[in-house]
């Protein structure tokens, strides 16, 4: 290294300096190169006759010496005794591409001074990817249309995009380090922040809908959310993503699927429903018609105008079943719904279908009041279509079962019929929109798949099963108060 032959002690010296993974240059007051270690002249691409004995314009290009002032630094560094460190460099050798160092300049030894350059090309180029995909991605996150937003671990806002902004009518900086919980509806303060606490520990997303409180509550906005946990290297949540979108619009349109839905169930038991009616009409005629013969005894006149009252009661009862089926459910917060009277109430509406049909309807109960969280005319609806489902699948008469038993913090409603069944071909469309085995003209298509909506706003779940000709099992499933 040093051009002549090396005793123990300089054997040792280069051997160390080879040993060193950043580039080492050794420089004398006169500016010319000492000793010079394996790393730069790979790096540099220079051979060790070429840099050893050498002036630093020599071995470094002159723009480089220009654009940092290497030699003025070095000479400063020898007059005072004071190390320069940290100081970047742009090297380019002949032939290879631009190299990014860091270099320190050192005292070395008497009016020597040691030129160390560390390479960071790969973790500046590093460095500029990741501000890239920094970029890349907050400009993704500010430019969707949903909310999206993060926060640590305990529910502290950390970062809040512009859909945020627009939908809440809340800056960045009004949310900045506040709790997510505190913009929530207050029903739902206390669950989301019980689920935040089962996110620490549990590597599951969550999805749920709740109103987002807009400043002094004057715009409170429905919204689908998602929750979905940050792991770092070891798996431990650090942090949540929550993802909202307005349900505005969507609840628009379902509300008219569901009204046209509502319809064409109204259709469907139109048969059953005039018989039912028939029935009390024609005993009221009857009636009516004695109370007009003379003479007629006071006992039979209250006879006739009794089964009178009666009859036009019952038929008024089957009517306002009707009207309130029919009616739109503009009502779509949740809340405190008893269970079994919504599903009695449906079997009522329907058991004019059933019996035209002879057709027999078992309920089997645990409980004769059941809590859940919801809205009773969608669940209502849910129920309506699944019967009458379970009615168009026995055509000549049969049974149908609904069976209410509650697993730890869940009920399941199964409704089952012994019908034809669901071929196996189908059974797994038959929640997809416009999926009907109906004759055409005969049926939408929808309402499974609104059943399969409105389910999921409930927070539940619902399956088919079924074996062809064996009948069919619909077993739904929702969270219990």
């Amino acid at each position: 290294m040093l051009g002549f032959p090396l005793n123990d002690f300089e054997f040792q010296y280069e051997k160390l300096l080879n040993a060193i993974p950043s580039s080492v240059l050794i420089i004398d007051k006169k500016l010319h190169v000492r000793s010079v270690n394996d790393n730069f002249l790979l790096k540099s691409q220079r051979t060790q006759e070429s840099t050893v004995g050498r002036s630093l314009n020599e071995v470094f290009p002159l723009v480089i010496l220009q654009s940092t002032g290497i030699e003025e630094i070095i000479h400063q560094v020898l007059q005072n005794g004071m190390a320069v460190k940290g100081q970047k460099m742009t090297y380019r050798a002949p032939g290879v591409p631009i190299r990014i160092y860091y270099y320190s300049i050192l005292p070395f030894m008497s009016e020597q001074i040691m030129l160390i350059m560390e390479d960071v090309t790969e973790q500046f180029r590093l460095s500029e990817e990741v501000r890239r995909v920094e970029g890349h991605l907050a400009s993704v996150v500010e430019s969707a249309s949903d909310i999206v937003l993060s926060t640590d671990s305990e529910g502290r806002i950390l970062t809040w995009n512009s859909a945020a902004e627009k939908l809440s009518g809340l800056s960045a900086h009004d949310v900045d380090g506040r709790y997510f919980f505190d913009l929530c509806d207050i029903n739902q303060k206390q669950s989301i922040f019980q689920m935040y606490q089962r996110m620490k520990v549990a590597n599951a997303s969550y999805t749920t809908e709740f109103h987002l409180v807009t400043p002094n509550n004057t715009n409170n906005i429905l919204i689908s959310w998602v929750f979905s946990a940050m792991k770092d290297e070891y798996f431990n949540t650090v942090g949540i993503v929550v993802v909202g979108r307005d349900l505005a619009e969507r609840r628009k349109l379902e509300l008219q699927l569901r009204q046209s839905q509502k319809l064409t169930a109204l259709g469907v038991m139109a048969g059953g429903i005039a018989h039912e009616i028939r029935n009390p009409l024609a005993v009221c005629s009857s009636a009516a018609q004695f109370l007009q013969q003379t003479p007629i005894s006071e006992d039979f006149q209250q006879e006739c105008a009794r089964k009178i009252q009666v009859n036009i009661q019952k038929a008024s009862v089957i009517i306002e079943n009707l009207l309130r089926f029919s009616r739109s459910s503009l009502d779509t917060d949740m809340v405190e719904v008893d269970l079994i009277a919504v599903l009695k109430d449906t079997m009522e509406i329907v058991s004019n279908q059933a019996k035209v049909q002879k057709i027999k309807m078992h309920l089997s109960l645990q409980r004769t009041i059941l809590l859940v969280s919801g809205v009773s005319g969608l669940l209502q609806q849910v129920f309506m279509n699944v019967l009458l489902n379970a009615i168009n699948a026995m055509p000549t008469g049969g049974d149908i079962y609904l069976v209410v038993t509650v697993v730890e913090d869940r009920v399941i409603i199964s409704i089952s019929d012994t019908g034809i069944g669901i071929p196996a071909g189908e059974l797994d469309n038959i929640f997809d929109p416009f999926h009907t085995s109906s004759p055409i003209g005969q049926g939408t298509g929808l309402g499974l798949s609104i059943c399969y909506s409105i389910i999921r706003q409930h927070l539940g779940s619902i399956q088919a099963e079924s074996r062809f000709g064996q009948g069919a099992t619909i077993n739904i499933t929702l969270p219990v108060l």
